[in-house]
């Protein structure tokens, strides 16, 4: 089922359950992991400041601050991601179950158990979840709380135990074997084949799931010891998305070329990377830019023994430099890992763009529509031009809107923001927020945007809500549709009395005006141009005012494009019937006039004696 199908008739037949493909399971796996880190993420850069500034050799040494780094390290992270995986599998309850389970894997171990609350935190929230599920029906009533907070006690206490003896002493070792891997691949210069893998992966929406999930817990134990790691570097780095970026704004073409320098500030400054990934998309030998960039920067990093006290969230510049350790040459690497990995990006993408002949004047809102379809119909889907629209059947029912992404944070937050704002100059109340696809609910009244590639666990999460999948949240054009639909709802059922009115009186007189025009609370008069008639708008309005002021009415005229009006009853509109058309879907409030001739209408004679 295309994302954008609609499935909330009571009458529909159930839908059959889509099994979903490996990629599908594996986003599901890494965003699991990295639902875990990324709620805890201002605890990470908490501890990577108070270690960088007053560890030993840190901006500003404290002997008596610097004590709360092990115990935060050791007991505060570890227990922040066990509880929140608890949580996501049985609430508040499961996490209280999964912190106390973690407990056993930390105290039975010497390293930072981050692998181990993994583990135990959504292990602690299943079993007491299967639990809950067991006896919901077989406790007597009055014993809910005893029996609550007594198999919360001792399911705990139990998996605490199997921690302390079982499992924490196999993560333990197997943090040994990929840290010692780690330590053996960074030593013989291998690591930057990494980014082979991880710039990929990237661009297929794992990227939190690589470093929140993978990167972050290694880091984590190796920075404890070392005082910084590499590892924190080789997914954030901004350098590889940068020189695509740079190259589309100097060699791209259309709307590409057009929207390449703001992306770039997004995404090197803001550390929004999905910005970029669109740009990608559109041409996929770009995979081979950003990995001969990651690899590039990686490698300098690890020439110059360059690395960072925590994770960078977002991956920022700003958050890089604020991340480093308190030294020059440090700064130093950091800065020209970052700009090689950008000049080496910028290179092969200014060959690929350069070399390519059938771009011509491309637009970016096509490659992506286009690209969607691709995928779509590489999945097997059939892909109807209707539907490749992503026009959603029904808007009346809709009540609040979600951005779903992988991690619930950075470009789904962005993309809420830019149709919050457009739905508020609209005129229109509705609730307009962002979460994680894994916290997604099958919600009433609920319209769900993600983005293409996790379309499918949409679908799952939420099947009786409408859905729109669009390839990148930040410049989307499907958002004024999603206006455009929301308007026109108010008026699926409009008075019939007007409308029919309308178009008798003007047939029986040139100069009737219509009956539901109420001139009396008029106080500004817009000729609104449609297209190509800029120029007759601007003479029509130039002539108004000359009526009006003949008239002595001191009533404004101005001459505004159709997205830039007011919805207000004191607004009248005079427009041609074309441009009728797009505001009576996008405005319920206006005063229309509708007219063959902007500039000499017979209707303007009763129209200015109207006019207060």
């Amino acid at each position: 089922m295309k994302a954008a199908n609609v499935n909330n008739s009571a009458t529909q037949s159930a839908p059959v359950a889509k099994k979903p493909g490996i990629k599908a399971r594996v986003q599901k796996f890494g965003s699991a992991l990295s639902n875990m880190v990324m709620p805890n993420i201002g605890a990470f850069i908490a501890w990577g400041l108070i270690t960088a500034i007053f560890m030993k050799g840190g901006w500003f040494p404290n002997a008596d601050l610097a004590k709360m780094i092990q115990p935060m390290v050791n007991y505060l992270l570890p227990l922040l991601i066990a509880f929140t995986g608890g949580n996501m599998i049985a609430g508040h309850r499961g996490g209280v179950v999964g912190a106390i389970a973690t407990i056993g894997v930390i105290v039975g171990s010497n390293i930072p158990m981050f692998i181990g609350a993994m583990i135990m935190g959504p292990l602690g929230g299943w079993a007491i979840k299967k639990w809950d599920d067991a006896i919901s029906d077989k406790v007597r009533s009055g014993f809910e709380m005893l029996v609550n907070n007594f198999s919360a006690g001792i399911m705990g206490m139990l998996l605490a135990i199997v921690g302390y003896y079982g499992i924490g002493p196999v993560v333990a070792g197997a943090s040994a074997a990929m840290a010692a891997g780690v330590n053996w691949i960074i030593k013989v210069n291998l690591l930057p084949l990494a980014n082979v893998f991880i710039e990929p992966a990237k661009i297929l929406f794992l990227n939190n799931a690589i470093n929140q999930g993978i990167l972050t817990p290694l880091g984590i134990q190796s920075a404890a010891s070392a005082g910084k790691s590499i590892l924190f570097l080789l997914e954030p780095d901004p350098g590889p998305g940068l020189g695509v970026l740079l190259a589309f704004a100097l060699f791209g073409k259309g709307t590409a070329k057009a929207s390449a320098p703001s992306a770039m500030i997004i995404h090197f400054f803001g550390g929004i990377h999905e910005i970029y990934f669109p740009y990608i998309l559109m041409k996929p030998a770009l995979f081979l830019a950003v990995i001969a960039g990651g690899v590039t920067g990686t490698a300098t990093f690890s020439l110059l023994n360059v690395g960072l006290k925590s994770t960078p969230s977002p991956g920022s510049i700003f958050m890089l430099f604020i991340m480093s350790p308190r030294s020059i040459s440090n700064y130093i690497g950091l800065l020209l890992g970052v700009t090689l990995a950008t000049v080496a990006s910028f290179i092969v993408a200014a060959i690929i763009l350069r070399r390519d002949k059938s771009m011509g004047t491309e637009d970016l809102a096509a490659a992506q529509g286009q690209m969607s379809a691709m995928k779509n119909a590489k999945n097997g889907e059939a892909v109807n031009p209707a539907e490749a629209a992503d026009v959603i059947a029904s808007y009346k029912d809709v009540d609040h809107i979600i951005f779903a992404c992988d991690a619930g944070m950075g470009s789904s937050a962005m993309g809420a923001s830019l149709l919050r704002d457009k739905v508020k100059k609209a005129g229109i109340e509705m609730s307009v927020t962002n979460t994680a696809i894994s916290n997604l609910k099958d919600e009433p009244g609920l319209l769900v945007i993600t983005q293409d590639e996790l379309a499918d666990r949409a679908a799952q999460k939420a099947p009786h809500a409408l859905r729109l999948a669009v390839d990148n949240f930040l410049s989307s054009p499907k958002y004024d549709q999603v206006v455009v639909n929301l308007k026109a709802r108010d008026q699926v059922n409009p008075e019939p009395a007007p409308a029919s009115a309308a178009p008798q009186s003007a047939t029986e007189d040139p100069s009737a005006l219509p009956d539901n025009l109420d001139l009396t609370v008029v106080n500004e008069v817009v000729f609104v141009h449609h297209d190509g008639h800029l120029g007759t708008a601007t003479m029509a309005t130039s002539l108004m005012k000359g009526r009006l002021k003949k008239a002595n009415k001191s009533i404004a005229v101005k001459n505004l494009g159709i997205d830039e009006l007011q919805d207000n009853h004191s607004l009248l509109v005079v427009s041609s019937s074309e441009a009728a058309k797009n505001l009576k879907t996008r405005y319920t409030h206006v005063q229309v006039l509708v007219t063959d001739d902007l500039l000499n209408s017979p209707k303007y004679d009763k129209m200015v004696l109207g006019l207060k």
